[in-house]
């Protein structure tokens, strides 16, 4: 499946380099009017991501985003600064088909795990950003990239497969914003290893080989940003490149 995404700072679309809030790029766009084109382009599953929640969860965007959830037709998920069931409920209750846990999947897994079984698996995405070191440990990372986790990815999958773990969204942070392509090794290995979750592939897309790699890999989905945002290529394009998904 092709994802399309949105990052949001203050209303504006934008592009962070391997998440540095230092290395912004800011798009004179319509955040709606976008969106609204990669719906109308065939994509069937959005990606927003509240860069400004992210840094700081008082500040979350929470009006606007109601207001794309509004003007959308396709199921939209939504993450970036989500420390509460309060929020989680929130956007629920907005119409996001999906809320994305990210660092407190990290730091309070167990509370996020009360959050599967209250609102249900499909509910729920975790956001598993990591960090490969040369020994090919999978370090996950928390708030923004901001810190180290100190988990391994393998070790947060188990703790979450007991409560039906259905969506994860892992992005090599060395990929993300880069355009060097996606670390389809990692999404093959991950796609073998655990063939019951639905995994979305991040980071790196710069052209549609790149998709068509990620697809080869089993990963379940491709979220794609920067490469849409600088008409690389279409939606149309890459879903044609990922057809029956």
């Amino acid at each position: 499946m092709i994802i399309p995404a949105i990052d949001l700072i203050d209303g504006q679309v934008v592009r962070l380099y391997q998440g540095d809030y230092q290395q912004q790029t800011t798009f004179d766009l319509s955040p709606l009017a976008q969106l609204q084109s990669y719906q109308d382009q065939g994509a069937k599953l959005l990606h927003i991501v509240d860069l400004t929640g992210a840094k700081d969860p008082q500040k979350r965007q929470i009006t606007l985003i109601g207001e794309l959830v509004a003007g959308l037709d396709v199921d939209i998920q939504v993450g970036g600064g989500i420390r509460s069931e309060q929020q989680v409920k929130e956007l629920l209750e907005l119409g996001v088909k999906r809320v994305v846990i990210g660092s407190l999947a990290v730091k309070e897994p167990e509370l996020v795990k009360s959050w599967f079984v209250k609102y249900g698996s499909d509910a729920i995405c975790l956001a598993l950003d990591v960090n490969i070191n040369e020994a090919g440990e999978k370090i996950v990372a928390v708030s923004g990239w901001q810190a180290g986790g100190g988990k391994s990815l393998e070790s947060l999958v188990a703790k979450f497969e007991t409560v039906g773990l259905q969506h994860a969204l892992v992005t090599d942070i060395s990929r993300d914003g880069t355009l060097q392509g996606a670390n389809t090794e990692l999404y093959t290995e991950l796609a073998t290893q655990y063939p019951n979750i639905n995994w979305q592939a991040s980071g790196g897309i710069a052209t549609l080989d790149d998709v068509a790699a990620v697809r080869d890999s089993k990963a379940g989905g491709i979220i794609i940003g920067k490469a849409l945002l600088i008409n690389n290529f279409t939606v149309k394009e890459a879903i044609q490149c990922w057809p029956n998904a």
